[in-house]
């Protein structure tokens, strides 16, 4: 699995011109799931966002997570997280799943991430979506499951 992680001040996403998702102070990640992916890429990558130390604390030192703060999470997949640009003009993504296996994967995540006891929003899978992201910082990291960047 792939994510983009951003520490918002707030984020919402829209699909078919009706809001799905919306959240205030947190974590927007937008998530691809790769073909290899299984239930031990959900626990690693659900417990490696919300328990990033990317919110600052009194001494303003990125030191504290999402579930100090006991902030939100708006997660929305994004399959071109796997597009390959290395050869031509044209990214591949022969390395996303299939969207009937991608889905039950994305949901998987997305009910361990409320296993965590916090506010979860998402967006609408394989749907032409608009993300609006107030990122805070700006704050943006990437993360890999298999750890290969």
């Amino acid at each position: 699995m792939r994510a983009v992680v951003q520490r918002v001040s707030r984020a919402k996403v829209t699909a078919e011109g009706v809001a799905t998702g919306e959240i205030g102070r947190g974590i927007a990640v937008l998530l691809g799931v790769g073909h290899e992916d299984t239930e031990k890429d959900i626990m690693y990558l659900a417990d490696k966002i919300v328990n990033l130390r990317i919110f600052e604390d009194e001494n303003g030192k990125m030191n504290i997570s999402l579930l100090d703060i006991k902030g939100e999470l708006l997660i929305v997949s994004q399959f071109t997280l796997y597009g390959d640009c290395r050869k031509g003009k044209r990214p591949s993504y022969d390395m996303a799943a299939r969207p009937e296996i991608a889905e039950k994967i994305y949901n998987r995540f997305v009910e361990q991430c409320k296993g965590y006891g916090i506010k979860v929003e998402t967006g609408k899978f394989q749907a032409m979506m608009s993300v609006e992201i107030c990122n805070e910082g700006p704050v943006t990291l990437l993360l890999d499951s298999r750890k290969e960047f």
